[in-house]
């Protein structure tokens, strides 16, 4: 990985949260001292509090205010910087990254076998690509905040990986978006995730570091 870390903008951060509610259908984000909170809804994800720039002050006193289990930190930070300030009962999860890319209207194919499908709903544009008989080979989706698209639950079957599609998924999202009118994308990616995306231009904006209280 040789994409240099950059210094995290507070409106990176709310363009994305923006983006990502609009995509999971929850309601819209609450200000609090930290940050920014998310009230998902679910059983195992109750809340999500967004932290742009964690610091052992406040991660000691968010830590102590929340005790709801099902509640998730989204800390603008590498696990390194933040773990030690987190109780035990706040369980760090895998590695994500904050990722930023300027988009393009570029033409896009489906492969042999497949079709490629785009379709907007409720301010969420879905991409999937299907085979003749109709299974989901592979799909992601976006929703534009401002002019920003933020991409969000990119996946490819099991059987259908290591054939370019989600570089299809993704062309097609960031194609769409540029066409309406965004000029930057953002996504929270998996270390995988992470190594295909940079090979389509995106940069990492920060680490980002998951952790969810458990009990």
């Amino acid at each position: 990985m040789t994409q240099a870390v950059r210094t995290v903008r507070p409106e990176t951060v709310r363009a994305w949260v923006d983006g990502w509610v609009i995509s999971r259908g929850t309601p819209g984000p609450v200000r609090e001292p930290w940050g920014l909170r998310v009230d998902v809804g679910l059983r195992d994800h109750l809340a999500r509090h967004i932290v742009p720039a964690p610091t052992p002050a406040t991660l000691r006193h968010l830590t102590a205010v929340v005790d709801t289990p099902g509640t998730w930190l989204k800390l603008c930070a590498p696990a390194e910087a933040v773990e030690r300030w987190l109780p035990p009962s706040w369980v760090v999860q895998e590695p994500e990254f904050m990722m930023t890319a300027e988009l393009e209207e570029t033409p896009v194919a489906a492969p042999p076998g497949y079709t490629l499908a785009v379709t907007t709903r409720a301010g969420v544009t879905v991409a999937r690509l299907l085979t003749h008989a109709g299974e989901m080979a592979a799909r992601g989706q976006m929703a534009v905040a401002g002019a920003t698209a933020v991409v969000d639950q990119v996946e490819t079957a099991h059987h259908h990986r290591r054939r370019g599609l989600g570089t299809i998924v993704m062309k097609a999202l960031a194609a769409h978006a540029a066409a309406g009118g965004a000029g930057t994308g953002v996504l929270v990616a998996t270390p995988a995730g992470r190594s295909l995306y940079e090979t389509l231009g995106w940069c990492v904006h920060t680490p980002m570091t998951a952790a969810v209280l458990t009990a």
